[in-house]
């Protein structure tokens, strides 16, 4: 074990594993759960390697091909029999840094871009902007060069409710400003 804290053992970061991987939102990856993890200052990096593959060995997480971590229903379980176990305060410092990574992966699944090259040697970039109740926009544009579709999808992410809400603002206009300009 590394510094002082609150967690003891390798039973115990199993506990602390279980209680994460029971709260995130969808799949991680390994670097996910080691961030969530360490948030006790006697965890360290190889005992949480350890406790992680053992944890997926023994069928309480799976790990995808992508590398990502799920909890399966026998972790759900233990899970919910074991989290009393763990400190109050690691449970509390795990819940605010599981509120931040949780919405962190909804935005970024609420929010996608992505783009594909044509047979012709433009791009397409598709853009995509969803909330809890499903898609609010779709959007596919045709670029002429792969540096441009980047910098579109890149823009997108920084602020797709600005781009839609600019989009609704020109469809919705009733044309005022094209006449004032003639």
């Amino acid at each position: 074990m590394a510094g002082h804290g609150f967690i003891h053992d390798q039973l115990e970061i199993k506990f602390l594993i279980l209680y994460i991987a029971a709260r995130v939102i969808q799949p991680v990856p390994f670097d996910t759960m080691l961030e969530l993890t360490l948030c006790d200052d006697a965890i360290d990096y190889f005992d949480f390697s350890d406790c992680l593959a053992d944890l997926v060995k023994t069928e309480h997480l799976t790990l995808s091909e992508d590398g990502l971590y799920a909890i399966t229903e026998k972790g759900q379980r233990n899970s919910e029999i074991c989290e009393s176990n763990l400190p109050y305060s690691v449970r509390q410092r795990c819940d605010k840094n599981l509120a931040d990574c949780n919405r962190r992966l909804r935005r970024k699944s609420q929010v996608q871009a992505s783009s594909v090259q044509r047979p012709n040697g433009t791009w397409t970039v598709s853009l995509s902007l969803s909330d809890d109740m499903g898609s609010v926009m779709d959007l596919n544009l045709m670029m002429v060069q792969e540096d441009m579709a980047r910098a579109v999808e890149k823009r997108f992410r920084q602020s797709p409710e600005r781009l839609y809400s600019q989009i609704v603002d020109l469809l919705l206009s009733d044309g005022q400003d094209e006449k004032s300009e003639k």
